[in-house]
């Protein structure tokens, strides 16, 4: 048993650290820009990606670190409102249910993430393809070879991995990342 665990950690860290700094110094730097010039933050996945998509807008709307005492900033999980998610998915299709709250809630200046392990998510594919009409600037945390996303977004961080557990682990490091540089760039006397 201890062997497995060893293996499993080892493997996390491996993954980690093949993850492209420079992809992810751009998405913050995106983000920042972002907030700075009073747009907001929309955010979109599937099950554990749906999860991750809530801690993000937690950490953003309350704050990261409990020492830097800012502004709340606007980012919104589309996969939180269960009336919006099964209205969505009885009356106009699961696929639809991001790419609906997009066309609500988007405007021209705003950023979308879409958070897919698969990067073949059709509900976070609809969703990209809705903000990039709309004007929204397109984001894809990914995974695997980052899909069919990967060419759809503007920006993308990809964890070059195929087993779920590990890209999840390396997109919570990744989106702690991002809340860290957001404050930092945004913030940088509180530091």
């Amino acid at each position: 048993m201890e062997l497995q665990i060893k293996k499993q950690i080892n493997a996390s860290i491996e993954t980690m650290q093949s993850l492209d700094i420079a992809s992810i110094a751009e998405v913050a730097r995106i983000l920042a820009n972002c907030f700075n010039s009073g747009n907001k933050l929309l955010l979109c996945g599937n099950g554990g990606s749906a999860a991750d998509c809530q801690h993000i807008a937690a950490e953003l709307v309350i704050r990261f670190r409990s020492s830097v005492k800012r502004p709340a900033l606007p980012a919104i999980a589309l996969t939180t409102d269960t009336s919006i998610l099964t209205a969505g998915g009885n009356d106009i299709g699961f696929d639809n249910v991001f790419a609906q709250q997009v066309n609500a809630l988007g405007n021209r200046g705003d950023v979308i993430i879409g958070i897919s392990t698969s990067g073949n998510s059709p509900n976070v594919i609809n969703a990209v393809t809705t903000a990039k009409d709309k004007g929204l600037h397109t984001i894809g945390l990914l995974g695997n070879d980052g899909g069919k996303l990967a060419n759809m977004c503007d920006n993308f961080i990809i964890v070059r991995q195929s087993e779920t557990a590990r890209i999840q682990e390396s997109h919570l490091l990744i989106e702690h990342i991002l809340c860290d540089l957001i404050e930092r760039q945004m913030y940088p006397h509180l530091f």
